[in-house]
């Protein structure tokens, strides 16, 4: 049986949902051999290929797509008249997508994250980017490589772009935005901290970016500023705090990004932690935002040829 990433309050939150017409959630799921997008519905998650067949529609069945022709009421009224849902408990996740066109990271926008790395906080968003060759989703394995000893873990809320923007203003920001998700972030810690200089490499490692399981629209979200974002790691707390407490909130984040470059539908921006957690082979990795869900993955360590047949021999 599939893990559930689904807090207890799902029925009656997805109830609520239901009754604004508007607030949408969606996901990517593991389905007859493929990953294809699907809607989040008080019965169930519905695939969109399955929506598109009972109802005669062409919706794109890829959640980047979706996202690219713009987000629309009408699929979860399809979804909510088309038969079939799936369980939660039933369902594999991948990631949201796997090709978006930009990962924009933050480091250190909560102030007592800077203080775990002796670290002066930043006058101004201290970004990074990362490749999408980093993605993994919800269950998939975190890879420890072998040329760190020390990877850290970091839960965060994730902002995604709606529509094209640039030289856009923070107070017309939430109108560019798609919705919100749940991301675990890595970082080769040993490596960064040789010298700052090694952002890139330390950020870029295979499977150092966990996002989804659901991508949840911005109606949904009365007040992001109101949200906890919390990193866990093997169920116990390692550190929270409210988006609130940011120093550049995401409102502000996406218009500093659209003065640099072009965002494009899909785009990911990563907020930054509240605090990063050491993990090691056999642990699980969790973010858990508050009224969002929670995402979690197992981490590995991955042997220099790139398997676990080192590892399984010494029979870890």
């Amino acid at each position: 049986m599939t893990r559930q990433y689904y807090s207890e309050e799902w029925s009656t939150r997805m109830s609520a949902t239901l009754i604004s017409g508007v607030a949408m959630r969606l996901c990517t799921i593991k389905f007859e051999g493929r990953e294809t997008a699907a809607v989040v519905t008080a019965a169930g998650i519905v695939p969109v290929e399955r929506i598109n067949a009972h109802h005669g529609r062409a919706w794109p069945t890829d959640l980047l797509s979706l996202i690219e022709r713009g987000l629309s009421p009408a699929l979860l009224r399809d979804a909510e008249r088309t038969p079939g849902g799936i369980s939660p408990d039933n369902v594999a996740f991948g990631p949201l997508y796997r090709r978006p066109r930009k990962i924009w990271g933050i480091g250190l926008n909560y102030k007592d994250h800077a203080a775990d790395l002796s670290a002066p906080f930043p006058a101004e968003p201290a970004s990074f980017m990362k490749g999408d060759h980093t993605i993994i989703g919800a269950g998939e394995a975190i890879e420890l490589p072998p040329e760190s000893d020390r990877v850290t873990a970091e839960a965060e809320l994730g902002v995604i772009i709606g529509k094209v923007c640039r030289h856009v203003s923070e107070s017309d920001a939430a109108g560019y935005i798609a919705g919100y998700c749940l991301i675990i972030d890595m970082t080769a810690e040993d490596i960064l901290m040789r010298n700052p200089r090694y952002l890139t490499r330390a950020k870029n490692f295979d499977t150092f970016f966990s996002f989804g399981p659901e991508l949840i629209t911005r109606d949904e979200v009365l007040d992001v500023s109101n949200l906890r974002v919390g990193t866990y790691r093997n169920g116990a707390l390692h550190r929270d705090n409210v988006v609130a407490q940011m120093a550049f909130p995401p409102h502000y984040l996406l218009s500093f990004h659209s003065q640099i470059m072009t965002l494009y539908p899909g785009d990911i921006i990563s907020t930054g932690t509240p605090g990063a957690v050491a993990i090691d082979h056999g642990d699980e990795a969790e973010c858990r935002i508050e009224g969002l869900g929670s995402l979690r993955n197992p981490v590995r360590r991955r042997a220099r040829r790139g398997d676990f047949t080192a590892l399984a021999s010494a029979g870890v």
